[in-house]
């Protein structure tokens, strides 16, 4: 019998012998090794040299009648017996050969290491049914970490086989119809990656919420990766665009700073249960990425090999050491939640009604849940927990899964998107909502609470339980539509889950938007930061702090905001209006109050191309077009094309045109369509003279409507009299439509009217209007509407 297997001989064959992660790991060292993706070595016991351990002594036939006659809903008794169960296994001698073979292949890996006298290894369960397209669940068994000395090596492989026994690990298999005598336990010997003094994470190559699958989700966070996996920081979180990735792009379309506020780190003893500690992180670390750009676009390199290899989306733990600097892959397993799901399906959970926000954290997932509120602090209350329960817990671990099965929605104050507790959720359907820092300060037991993940990356926990639905949608049973759909996206958080809608691109993505949630702050106060009063240059300087100057966190937040869009929805076009804020609505971003006039009727006033060709605006623009211009150019994302709003005059137009182009954003050039928005009375009325700077119009219906018939669309007074289908606004429409037919350019309507009123759908259409930009939870209904009115659009 072979009690002993080195990684370098074993791969995915081996599955039955060692586990489905020692497995891959050997799976990775034998075959991508020469491919760029760098796994430490080590050995695995065997699931043979495991039978024979527990059947010695009977041990096995004590564990079998006890375990079977266990009602695992009974989490008192569950948590009795495993608790026995383990206490059997650890005190149990190993097999004197399987013992010496431990030792000698021990011996051999010291011996081999350029720093014997250093190094320290992790010792990792590998579960014969884990990992397996049909079976994986997070964390079941034992992982320790920084463990040396062949006494201490030959204690954690023990501990590890006592993990198959985990009460988790127990109720998931009796849950699943897994035999308990069909699973095996192998542990997995592997060198430690100096991650202690580096950094560590997860990564998925597919995200994780919407399962959009041409992005590499990553998150990182200093010291070892179980503070990650286990959900005891929230981590910084990025997302690498696979084909940038491909063609050594820059890739990166999102960064996202966490807390991470402790780092686990080595402690002084090197045995299971005291070989890592939990120790603060300084206060200027935690406002830096805990990677590098470079770093981040490395591991979404070695992901795309991995996820190559295996032919199907991964989750990977990886590793950086911060003795060498180099990156290593620790595991790597398949993906088994949202890349099971029907691709042709849309769910969209939907409030129906307004809430008063308790608490916001991450989102886990994209539905809505309710209930009493149960807060917990360990796992003796588990008895209390009662069946639609919103569990809140400070942090959660796989030990939970018994009560969390049973519960509406998770709230946590720590975790990121990839902990155990966010696994968990998303494979068991249920709404999370981690990292919020407060959730069991600020939530009481029995309060009724509605738990959204509906509406972006953050997840809110509303007062009271609020009225919500699920909106079903097929997409292999959409019919054509007479006229493009696209939709209105102005929140980038949301593009990867909006881009699975039917849609023909996006018609309207607003950089106002992308500025005010991802910036926050003016872009002139930013390009003055030296000079500003100090109260305000330091609330600034805490707010930039990951990025390495003021223009660079403007014109990369921006970046990240339109790629993130552009590559959701790609090779569709996405339409990027230029940013339109009014005097007020500028003055209301940070530092915006120093540089902003008042006006009287900001609507009519400093805005659109106005304030982009003036002097004092001239810098702030320049930063606009340079994000513009690294998504097209650099990044590669060249389905992004260019809005100007409120052109008021043709000179205006020449002039903003001229101003683009100085800033290497120049119509044609690499496919740039640069489109106006046609908005104004003036605009229809000389169409064909703006069109000679422009490629088309994207008809602004609101703004039309409220200038050509002269009222106030927010007064109450008149807003009865708003109304796009007056046959003055209708004779605007008209005039725009028919010059750019005439002139065999693009038009299209990105206004709220085709939605709210079906007559005037069917007149555009009627009028040849190529597309139509819609708020996403109008797509559908309209789509179909449209749909009833025949022929297909080209």
């Amino acid at each position: 019998m072979t009690n002993i297997l080195w990684f370098t001989q074993i791969g995915m064959a081996d599955v039955a012998q060692v586990g489905g992660k020692n497995a891959s790991l050997g799976e990775m060292v034998s075959n991508l090794s020469g491919a760029g993706v760098s796994v430490p070595g080590g050995f695995a016991t065997t699931a043979d040299a495991y039978r024979e351990f527990l059947a010695a002594n009977g041990l096995y036939d004590r564990i079998r009648t006890t375990v079977e006659a266990l009602d695992v809903d009974d989490v008192a008794e569950l948590a009795r017996v495993g608790a026995t169960v383990r206490e059997w296994i650890e005190n149990q001698p190993l097999p004197a050969g399987f013992e010496t073979d431990i030792r000698e292949a021990y011996a051999t890996l010291v011996a081999a290491d350029p720093q014997p006298e250093s190094v320290s290894w992790a010792v990792r369960s590998s579960a014969t049914a884990e990992d397996l397209p049909d079976a994986s669940f997070a964390g079941q068994q034992e992982t320790f970490l920084n463990i040396s000395g062949i006494d201490h090596i030959l204690a954690a492989i023990r501990s590890v086989f006592a993990s198959l026994y985990n009460d988790r690990a127990i109720a998931y298999r009796v849950h699943h119809g897994f035999d308990h005598h069909d699973v095996a336990l192998s542990a997995g010997i592997q060198r430690m990656v100096r991650s202690d003094v580096g950094a560590s994470g997860v990564l998925f190559t597919v995200d994780t919420e919407s399962g959009f699958d041409r992005a590499v989700f990553i998150t990182s966070s200093y010291g070892l990766g179980e503070a990650v996996v286990q959900g005891a920081v929230n981590p910084d979180e990025f997302y690498a665009y696979k084909p940038a990735l491909r063609e050594g792009r820059p890739a990166i379309l999102k960064r996202s700073v966490g807390e991470k506020a402790v780092k686990m780190v080595y402690a002084d003893g090197t045995h299971a249960g005291a070989s890592t500690v939990f120790t603060d992180v300084a206060p200027a670390e935690r406002a830096r990425f805990s990677i590098t750009d470079a770093e981040v676009e490395e591991l979404g390199r070695q992901a795309l090999t991995i996820e190559a290899h295996y032919g199907r989306p991964m989750d990977i733990e990886w590793g950086k050491d911060g003795v060498d600097g180099k990156l290593y892959i620790l595991q790597a397993r398949p993906e088994t939640v949202v890349s099971r799901t029907d691709g042709n399906v849309t769910r969209r959970f939907v409030l129906e009604e307004p809430g008063s926000v308790i608490t916001v954290g991450r989102a886990i997932g994209q539905k809505i849940g309710a209930g009493p509120v149960r807060v917990m602090t360990s796992l003796e209350q588990m008895d209390a927990f009662r069946p639609g329960d919103v569990l809140v817990a400070d942090m959660t671990d796989p030990d939970w899964e018994p009560i969390m099965k049973r519960a509406s929605a998770i709230v946590t104050n720590r975790g990121g998107r990839t902990c155990h507790a966010a696994i968990i959720a998303r494979e068991l359907g249920i709404p999370a909502v981690v990292g919020t820092g407060d959730a069991t300060a600020v939530l009481r037991d029995g309060q009724d609470v509605t738990v959204s993940c509906a509406e972006g990356d953050n997840g809110f926990v509303y007062e009271g339980i609020l009225g919500f639905e699920e909106v079903i949608t097929r997409l292999d049973e959409m019919p054509e539509s007479p006229t493009k759909i696209m939709l209105n996206v102005g929140t980038p958080d949301q593009a990867f889950a909006f881009s699975k809608l039917p849609n023909k691109g996006v018609g309207l993505a607003r950089l106002e938007f992308v500025i005010n949630r991802q910036i926050g702050i003016h872009p002139r106060a930013l390009l003055d930061h030296a000079t500003l009063p100090a109260e305000l240059r330091a609330d600034i300087s805490e707010r930039i702090a990951a990025y390495d100057s003021p223009r660079e966190y403007f014109v990369k937040r921006v970046a990240e905001g339109v790629s993130m869009i552009a590559a959701a929805f790609a090779p569709e076009p996405v339409i990027v209006r230029l940013s339109d804020f009014k005097s007020n609505e500028y003055a209301n971003l940070i530092g915006g109050d120093i540089y902003e006039p008042h006006e009287e009727n900001p609507m009519l006033g400093y805005r659109g191309a106005s304030r982009y060709i003036s002097a004092d605006f001239r810098e702030c623009f320049d930063m606009e077009c340079e994000a513009l211009r690294f998504v097209r150019e650099e990044m590669g994302l060249t389905n992004v094309e260019i809005m100007v709003p409120f052109v008021r005059t043709v000179g205006e137009a020449h002039a903003v045109t001229e101003l683009l182009g100085e800033n290497g954003l120049r119509r044609g050039e690499n496919g740039l369509r640069v489109i106006m928005m046609c908005e104004l009375p003036s605009n229809a009325v000389l169409a064909d003279e703006f069109l000679e700077y422009f490629d088309g119009f994207s008809i602004g219906s609101n703004d039309m409507t409220q200038l050509t018939l002269g009222l106030d669309r927010d007064s109450g007074l008149v807003a009865a009299t708003f109304d796009e289908r007056d046959p003055a606004v209708l004779k605007m429409l008209s005039m725009a439509i028919e010059a750019c037919r005439r002139a065999g350019k693009y038009v299209g309507i990105c206004g709220q009217g085709p939605s709210d009123h079906p007559d005037l759908a069917e007149w555009l259409v009627g009028q040849g209007i190529e597309s139509m930009s819609l708020n996403p939870d109008t797509v559908v209904e309209t789509w179909l509407r449209l749909a009833k009115l025949g022929v297909p659009a080209a």
